[in-house]
């Protein structure tokens, strides 16, 4: 195994607990706040933590076209 598959297998998955990490605690905060439901609020954010999470790790992941 190369050392780019290796580095590419330790980092897998980084985005998407960044992002639960993040939409978590924003959206029990925005749910607390502007929806007054803070189950919904943290459905949501883990929903869009979610998204965002998987969205940063694609866009990581492209190969360079040469």
């Amino acid at each position: 195994m190369t050392d780019s598959e290796e580095d590419s297998k330790k980092t897998s998955g980084r985005g998407v607990a960044l992002g639960i990490a993040l939409g978590l605690p924003l959206g029990a905060a925005a749910g607390l706040t502007v929806l007054d439901n803070l189950a919904l609020g943290v459905g949501m954010g883990l929903a869009l933590g979610l998204i965002f999470g998987v969205a940063f790790e694609s866009s990581r992941k492209v190969p360079d076209a040469e």
